[in-house]
């Protein structure tokens, strides 16, 4: 199939938005999104960026039923490992269902790789829901391992009133 991987611009955010409630859906947490398309230009293209993208983008004669020739994305931000050094977490990985299965995901996540590696990074980290075994299925298949399961590292979150708490120093 026929398609392109780019850089994402400020202009590339209403689709993304579009594609990240899709993502949502499918993984059933749709209620979870809280950001949206002006979240989008000022943490991603503002002078000090908070994430960075790619897209991936099909030739008009090839758009999805529902118009649409942005049809996959990636969001990525640089880390730190106090063990490894640099790192790249791969936020999102995303294509819409009617393109599965032509190289589109495989083309996104190579190029956040290649990225991470120009930019000195010695590993990709992201995390992927337990159930979605076509997922786990295909990123094993990229030489990828599970943390979770070869190290017991669980990921944790604090967010909301405990996040207060705890930056209010308490206990």
């Amino acid at each position: 199939m026929e398609f392109t991987i780019r850089a994402a611009t400020l202009e590339d955010c209403k689709d993304i938005s579009r594609m990240i409630l899709e993502l949502a859906e499918y993984e059933k947490v749709s209620d979870q999104v809280k950001i949206a398309q002006r979240d989008l230009e000022q943490d991603g293209f503002s002078k000090n960026p908070f994430f960075h993208g790619i897209i991936a983008e099909v030739p008009e004669h090839l758009k999805s039923k529902e118009g649409h020739t942005k049809v996959g994305y990636s969001l990525y931000f640089y880390t730190y490992s106090s063990w490894k050094g640099r790192a790249v977490y791969m936020e999102d990985l995303y294509v819409m269902p009617e393109f599965r299965g032509k190289g589109i995901g495989k083309a996104l996540m190579s190029k956040v790789s290649q990225l991470g590696l120009a930019a000195g990074c010695t590993q990709l980290n992201f995390t992927v829901l337990d159930w979605n075994k076509s997922s786990l299925d295909f990123y094993l298949k990229q030489g990828c391992w599970d943390v979770t399961s070869d190290l017991g590292y669980h990921c944790m979150r604090c967010e909301g009133d405990a996040l207060e708490h705890l930056a209010q120093g308490g206990l």
